[in-house]
């Protein structure tokens, strides 16, 4: 006979407890025994034979899972006001359950509502362009209604934080330890207004857990498991940045960065992202123009902006065929690509190119994915 729901979640909790802390093999084996409770009976030599796993594993399984206290974790969660969460309860997030090893229990202070969310992750230390790019992100996607997802760490997510309160928005933040041991312990202030201004702090780690290193890499995959899109603001190559971004390819999700600095270590890790197929991310809406169709219901787009057009005295300043050139471009909505511009004036590739190149340099037109578009 199989556990009812309560003892099926003190099962989830007392596993969570378990120092390895990787719930992608103690799901596999939640599913093979038919729940938690059920594998928790089960002796080490059995999981080692029947489940896959390393005796040492199952005994170091064994041993901490019986030392653990779930009744006492529970109770305490309860008194702090903190939410503890598992896949079999309402309110676990549905986007967080369809990640390759979605946490086991997930503890939460504040409210997770049911918003459409964006990551802003970044280098702890930023640039002051760093610093106000991922401040006006998270303004413009509070603003809209979308909730930011961030670390709570020192640098670009301190900031998307603090713009995302500022604006009267919802923001998230993932820690790297237990809700009872806020880190850095200089941001306590900036979790508690995140808390009364609407949003949550989450963990998947037991109320004490400390602030380890091996931590924030599991953090990482919980900010984007909760996002539809990540945004790289900056970070070098070894950025627990880029780890985020990694978790979001391999769970499907979409991936922008900020265009970095080219003299600026920290801006190599989203120029690189960049150059091998993510997103760029200018303003907020190209971060929501990359969510599902379905996410976009009662969202508060940004209108874009109307182009005023070129000044007359610049286009004066055109020769003929750079003049005949923008027209064409000007003339369709989605652009024109160099061989379009070639076909549609029947004029010679070099002809073409040499108009191009002075409409470019005049910056009345930018190249966007092939097509040469207006830029005023």
């Amino acid at each position: 006979m199989g556990a009812d729901a309560g003892e099926e979640k003190l099962a989830r909790v007392r596993l969570n407890f378990f120092a390895c802390h990787k719930s992608d093999w103690l799901l596999r084996l939640i599913e093979l025994y038919g729940g938690a409770a059920e594998l928790l009976k089960r002796p080490p030599a059995e999981l080692a034979a029947e489940g896959g796993v390393m005796l040492d594993t199952a005994l170091r399984l064994a041993a901490q899972t019986a030392e653990a206290n779930p009744e006492k974790e529970m109770l305490a969660a309860n008194r702090a006001g903190i939410a503890v969460l598992t896949a079999l309860d309402e309110g676990y997030p549905e986007l967080l359950k369809k990640i390759y090893d979605p946490p086991l229990v997930l503890y939460v202070r504040g409210q997770l509502k049911p918003l459409p969310a964006a990551g802003i992750v970044g280098t702890r230390k930023a640039t002051p362009y760093g610093l106000r790019t991922a401040g006006r992100l998270a303004r413009e996607l509070a603003e809209a209604g979308v909730a930011v997802a961030s670390g709570l760490a020192r640098g670009i997510d301190t900031a998307a934080h603090q713009a995302a309160v500022e604006a009267g928005g919802v923001t998230w933040a993932a820690l790297g330890a237990g809700l009872n041991c806020i880190y850095p312990e200089e941001n306590k202030k900036l979790a508690a207004k995140i808390t009364d201004s609407g949003g949550a702090l989450i963990s998947e780690f037991p109320l004490d857990k400390g602030p380890l290193p091996a931590n924030f890499p599991r953090r990482n995959r919980v900010i984007s498991g909760l996002s539809l899109a990540t945004v790289v603001v900056e970070g070098g190559f070894e950025s627990g940045a880029l780890i985020t971004a990694r978790f979001a390819l391999d769970q499907g999700r979409e991936v922008l960065a900020v265009p970095g600095q080219v003299d600026c270590p920290v801006g190599r890790g989203p120029n690189f992202l960049i150059k091998n197929g993510a997103y760029p991310a200018e303003c907020g809406n190209d971060i929501i123009s990359c969510f599902p169709p379905e996410a976009l219901f009662g969202l508060k787009l940004a209108a874009p902006k109307q182009a005023a057009g070129p000044s007359d005295a610049a286009l004066k300043e055109l020769s003929p065929d750079a003049l005949l050139a923008y027209k064409a471009i000007a003339g369709d909505e989605r652009g024109l690509s160099a061989d379009e511009v070639t076909l549609r004036l029947e004029w010679q590739v070099q002809r073409a190119a040499a108009a191009l190149f002075e409409l470019e340099t005049s910056s009345l037109v930018l190249s966007r994915g092939g097509r040469y578009c207006r830029a005023i």
